[in-house]
């Protein structure tokens, strides 16, 4: 001990070496630290003067990440994140879904919150109007956590179970009889076997071969693990040599993955699952006879990461495939769950899986980098996968069941339309057939037995809602079917399970923006009429709008409108799909006079009223009876892939027959689509029922 020399009624253990000063701990500082000094190894005084440095830095990261309370209600879910954090950042965290289907850019406007404790430091946006600023919301993805906060959800952005086509039992039943014969990837086969002897004393795997070469198994294409070898002793002796081994099926060769005691018969079940952009479909099948035993729906979380294939890529760019897969799984999982506790069952039952999807979808879902898919060439990392396990994947099922990923023959044409061919069959068949399944990507397929071509259009998301003021899925509350009075402008509304109306669904949009085009509204341009005087037809910011409900009718206490950029989205929309019919038949040689069947499939396909997706130039104006409606064919697909080996087969082979077309590089595309951007068409001899309903009106 000694006296600091600075501070000399202080006592101190701290002594330089060099200098043979003491210094208490307010002087603890090196004077030479910038020269050589052999004591610095072992001096206290440099230590203390270093670890302070740290010591300062470590309270400065500290402060900037203190991590604040964010609670989401109505659920009452909380989540403590770092300062700074995003509010769509938190949600995510927290599991709350929010719809964000511009990525977090801000763009969208639909990722709506009401701050009710707290703050948050919020970038100001034109997407907000004020009566919302002033009843405190703000956009999730443009506001930051500086504190704890409590937000609430409004009621127009409140997730609700999607009303899905074909879930009913009706409607599943139909399923049962559509596979003759069922051929499961991964078969359970029972087996009794003779016990060896003095005179039978082939080995204990010799005996198993044996044994299901007696099952018709053929042991040239048979192969077995060595985890399943070092089990094999114990296991046929602990029930008097009765087991039951699991064989997968795979393309070149069989294997056998599992052998587990006795004999009796055990629940073979099997899962179909369609991984749509925005809706996830499960199907729960017993693979005994085809019968399904549960249906469920919901959201794919991914839609957090934006609307469309695109946004989802480069959310994954930014932060991370696992992040995507992770998303896409947990709906799936919870799915799976419903499912099962509905049918009373156990996920080790689950010993098949089908997953149908797009390109992207699949990528994400495998956690493969799916960045190269949107940089030209365009080119997928696989289009093909070999029989996978479902515990390599993550799904909730049995970890040895197989799991088949239906083909896709391109970037931006996947194994859910193959799933879809192969369920409508036209490939089978002599007459033309032009296929199309409306959503966010919209694919095309035109041809028959003899040949396939293939193209996918930019629709975007905006029939799902996406970039729409108040566009939403088909959920409760969102209106589906509209008329208006062409003398009063006064609408006729019907909603999803009759509730109150919270906003607009793709039916509902088409029925609008002929309604609107028939009112003399709009015009064909797409524009608002200028000289109308109306209480519906008003201005929101510096645009014109048509009120479709006024705030007194709405949960929100808000006027629902569509506006003048609404309608562009849609006409847009509308443009791609339509310019991609007429160019995929150009490509052909052909044109809609030749073209004897249009199919149509996807998420609101069901509710679209074909004169009025004619008379906005959605759909060809041809003879009314070629068009039909075949409901998500690609969850049917998946459920036959899922029973058949054949249909399995017969996926592989329909992705190999398809010729696609890139639109991106195709100068006949714009061109048409150009032509395509007006109501219906600038080309009205292309719609001759819209010219002549028009004349008679």
């Amino acid at each position: 001990m000694g006296k600091c020399i600075n501070h000399p009624d202080r006592e101190t253990p701290y002594i330089c070496m060099k200098h043979q000063i003491y210094l208490c701990e307010e002087c603890l500082k090196c004077r030479d630290p910038n020269v050589y000094c052999k004591h610095r190894p072992s001096c206290p005084i440099w230590f203390m003067d270093k670890r302070q440095e740290t010591w300062a830095d470590e309270d400065r990261q500290a402060a900037a990440t203190a991590t604040h309370t964010v609670t989401f209600q109505p659920q009452g879910r909380t989540v403590d994140i770092a300062d700074g954090t995003t509010l769509l950042e938190a949600a995510q965290a927290a599991d709350v879904h929010l719809n964000a289907s511009c990525n977090g850019k801000g763009s969208c406007g639909k990722c709506k919150l009401i701050v009710t404790q707290g703050k948050v430091v919020a970038t100001q946006t034109p997407l907000l109007t004020e009566a919302e600023q002033d009843k405190g919301y703000v956009l999730a993805c443009q506001s930051r956590v500086t504190g704890d906060v409590t937000v609430t959800i409004p009621e127009e952005t409140i997730q609700r179970k999607l009303k899905i086509a074909g879930m009913g039992k009706t409607v599943t039943a139909r399923l049962k009889g559509l596979v003759e014969e069922v051929q499961p990837m991964l078969e359970t086969v029972p087996l009794s076997l003779s016990p060896p002897s003095l005179t039978d004393s082939v080995s204990d795997l010799d005996r198993l071969q044996r044994g299901l070469k007696k099952a018709g198994w053929d042991l040239s294409r048979l192969n077995v693990g060595l985890a399943v070898m070092r089990q094999l002793a114990d296991i046929v002796r602990q029930d008097n040599w009765n087991i039951t081994t699991s064989v997968i099926r795979r393309k070149c060769a069989n294997e056998i993955l599992e052998v587990k005691p006795g004999n009796g018969s055990t629940p073979n079940l099997g899962l179909a699952i369609d991984v749509g952009t925005t809706t996830i479909v499960v199907y729960l099948v017993d693979m005994a006879d085809g019968s399904v035993l549960a249906a469920t729906a919901g959201h794919n979380r991914q839609a957090d990461c934006g609307d469309d294939v695109i946004n989802r890529i480069v959310c994954a760019e930014k932060n991370g495939v696992k992040k995507l897969s992770r998303m896409a799984l947990a709906t799936i999982n919870s799915l799976i769950g419903e499912a099962l506790d509905s049918a009373a069952a156990k996920a080790d039952t689950i010993r098949n899986v089908v997953i149908s999807g797009n390109t992207t979808m699949a990528h994400l879902l495998l956690q493969i980098e799916p960045r190269y898919i949107r940089r030209d060439p365009y080119i997928p990392t696989a289009s093909e996968f070999p029989i996978l396990k479902a515990g390599e994947i993550g799904i909730k099922a049995n970890p040895i069941a197989a799991v088949f990923i239906m083909p896709g023959p391109a970037s931006y044409v996947g194994g859910d339309i193959v799933s879809g061919i192969l369920y409508t069959g036209f490939h089978r068949e002599d007459p033309v057939t032009l296929f199309i399944d409306i959503g966010t990507n919209g694919e095309i397929v035109l041809g028959n037995q003899e040949w396939l071509m293939t193209a996918a259009c930019s629709a975007g998301p905006a029939f799902e809602g996406g970039g729409i003021r108040w566009g939403m899925r088909a959920e409760a509350g969102a209106i589906e079917k509209v008329s208006i009075d062409p003398q009063t402008f006064a609408p006729t509304l019907s909603t999803v399970d009759d509730a109150p109306p919270r906003g607009i669904c793709g039916s509902g949009m088409i029925d609008l923006i002929a309604e609107l085009l028939n009112a003399g509204i709009v015009d064909r341009s797409g524009s608002f009429a200028g000289d109308r005087e109306h209480p519906r037809i008003v201005r929101t910011g510096d645009e014109a709008a048509y009120v479709l409900v006024f705030a007194d009718q709405t949960p929100m206490g808000e006027d629902i409108v569509f506006t003048a950029s609404d309608l562009k989205n849609l006409i847009y929309s509308k443009g791609a799909v339509y310019a991609g019919f007429t160019t995929l038949l150009g490509e052909a040689g052909m044109d809609f006079s030749l073209v004897e069947r249009v199919i149509i499939t996807g998420g609101f396909g069901q509710y679209l009223n074909i004169d009025k997706a004619v008379a906005i130039g959605l759909l060809p104006d041809i003879e009314r009876g070629k068009f039909a409606y075949m409901g998500n064919s690609s969850i049917k697909g998946a459920y036959m892939a899922l029973l058949s080996n054949d249909y399995r087969q017969e996926a592989r082979d329909i992705c190999n027959r398809m010729t696609y077309v890139d639109f991106s590089s195709n100068p006949h595309y714009m061109e048409e689509f150009t032509s395509a951007c007006f109501l219906p068409h600038t080309n009205l001899n292309a719609f001759p029922s819209v010219t002549e309903a028009k004349k008679a009106s």
